[in-house]
């Protein structure tokens, strides 16, 4: 499979995020608010400090969309790229979707002067994790540490 990649448009801000909706359904088992979604998805087409969505697309279809952040390192004066919101349409897995997603995020990143592309992972998706090794990514040697104000998890306590 040869889609074309391209940056997103706010055009596509509901397909955006009806993947990101059943990403969050598939991996988490978590149902999001579809109003916040959409609105969280338009922030980021609306404001490229924020990020920006890249889109796989195949006979004028989206089959697949990654998201990147930033994170500023004063160690390295430069920015690391964080992909988020990863999917591929489950009828088009295993073609290499995300290979020229993350391909194509790989060359953006250099040649705008990142100092690295970060991801996390669902510590259960073996799946992925085996896809971001084959493609040279390595685990880091930090653990991801949080508090969500947002989506609650069935995992917490009351506090």
């Amino acid at each position: 499979m040869n889609p074309a990649i391209r940056h997103a448009r706010l055009a596509d801000a509901a397909v955006i995020a009806g993947f990101n909706a059943a990403m969050a359904r598939e991996t988490e088992h978590l149902e999001l608010d579809p109003a916040r979604l959409e609105a969280g998805v338009r922030a980021v087409l609306s404001d490229a400090s924020k990020g920006f969505y890249v889109v796989a697309e195949a006979g004028g279809r989206i089959i697949g969309q990654a998201m990147i952040t930033y994170e500023w390192s004063d160690w390295r004066n430069a920015a690391f790229w964080w992909i988020q919101s990863v999917y591929v349409d489950p009828e088009f897995r295993g073609q290499g979707v995300f290979r020229q997603l993350y391909e194509f995020l790989f060359e953006e990143a250099r040649r705008a002067g990142a100092c690295g592309v970060r991801l996390y992972v669902e510590r259960q998706n073996a799946r992925a994790r085996g896809a971001y090794e084959r493609l040279g990514m390595r685990r880091a040697d930090y653990e991801l540490y949080e508090v969500d104000f947002v989506i609650r998890r069935a995992t917490e306590s009351g506090s």
